[in-house]
């Protein structure tokens, strides 16, 4: 792998060369000719280090990562030198294309319908995103907790706990919750002010025709496929207009958001039914989403608070009965050998970790004895 770098770098540097060398020297012409072709360069710099073929490499890496005994990564690395130089090739040319996407059913325990891009595309997904991703994120509050470089579900719950602790002084007062959903979410994103967000903060054509080729690599005029990286980041892009109206307009210090859910924690729940719509109406307004109507209410937090996967409480916290009843249901299917065994251990690992952070410590000895029971026959 560090060989094919190594060429890679070497004949990116020297085709770079020649064509500096070409355009500033070519029959003597004026220096303000050169200084305008030095302008065009700089103008599309940003698509430059998207599709570098250094940056191809690094995204390759990662979209390959936990997929490394797929087929179609095999296949991909049989020829992984011509592959990615063909890829960076396409791009470079403006005549890469992506492949229709995969769409399946997936009942986990919820119904969803996820679409798949490529190995190839996925590889453009996250050489996209590894470049603008950093220009976007400085500019996400600290409670954005979905998809983020040192955040995630965890983070989200540590947040609320804290959160939970000083808007009741330490749990002695009362205090209030408003969880809220935003309706059909990826359905309903709109990709015209998708691409007004974006080009906020991007101005190279060369990248926004790129996002435009991905976000219209689906047969609807309005929905964000879920299953892909990028739609990940749009995600948060878009709503990022939410987290700062709630942060910044409503001025509201308790906030947290993990993709389409959030909460809002204060003292006064007239408050927060008033904040309720008007987050509803700027919802509407500006983003043409509106609250899901039967999953955003204000609960008393002594109650407890369903959040990123747990049932949040004072003292401690609880796993949903979903996430309990889909885990039992996986035991059951690797009991009939429906899930191999490697696949299951990973999942059950993974959910035995996540697990660990709520009051548990009987179901998890008991779904661990479940399994031990069923490997060991």
């Amino acid at each position: 792998m560090a060989t094919i770098a190594l060429w890679f770098v070497r004949s990116e540097n020297e085709s770079n060369l020649n064509f500096r060398n070409r355009n500033l020297n070519n029959d003597n012409r004026t220096f303000g000719m050169a200084l305008c072709q030095g302008f065009y360069i700089m103008e599309n710099a940003l698509y430059l280090e998207v599709i570098s073929l250094k940056n191809l490499i690094l995204a390759y890496k990662k979209a390959k990562k936990g997929k490394t005994k797929k087929d179609y990564v095999r296949k991909f690395e049989e020829n992984l030198a011509y592959n990615l130089k063909l890829l960076h090739d396409e791009l470079k040319n403006q005549i890469y294309s992506p492949k229709s996407l995969e769409t399946f059913i997936l009942r986990d325990p919820k119904t969803r319908k996820i679409s798949k891009a490529d190995f190839r595309d996925r590889i453009v997904h996250h050489a996209l995103v590894q470049i603008i991703g950093p220009i976007f994120d400085k500019t996400f509050i600290h409670d954005s907790c979905a998809n983020r470089k040192g955040k995630g579900n965890l983070f989200a719950l540590k947040q609320f706990e804290l959160f939970q602790r000083k808007v009741t002084n330490n749990l002695q007062t009362e205090a209030f919750c408003l969880k809220a959903d935003i309706k059909h979410y990826f359905q309903e994103v709109d990709r015209e002010i998708l691409l007004k967000l974006i080009k906020r903060k991007i101005s190279d054509e060369k990248v926004i025709n790129l996002i435009k080729l991905i976000l219209g690599n689906f047969n609807d005029d309005k929905r964000m496929p879920l299953g892909n990286l990028t739609s990940q980041f749009f995600a948060n892009v878009y709503l990022n207009e939410l987290d700062r109206f709630v942060k910044h307009k409503l001025k509201s210090n308790y906030y947290i958001r993990y993709v389409d859910d959030f909460v809002i924690l204060h003292k006064s729940e007239f408050q927060l039914e008033i904040w309720k719509e008007e987050i509803n109406l700027f919802l509407k307004e500006r983003l043409n989403l509106e609250l899901h109507p039967n999953k955003s209410r204000i609960i008393n937090l002594s109650k407890g608070v369903d959040f990123v996967g747990f049932r949040n409480f004072y003292y401690y916290n609880r796993l949903r009965r979903r996430n309990i009843k889909n885990m039992r249901r996986k035991i059951d299917l690797f009991k009939d050998g429906k899930i191999h065994y490697k696949k299951f251990f990973e999942t059950f690992q993974g959910w035995n970790a996540y697990a660990k952070w709520a009051k548990s410590h009987k179901l998890l000895l008991d779904l661990t004895k479940n399994f031990m029971q069923i490997y060991s026959i």
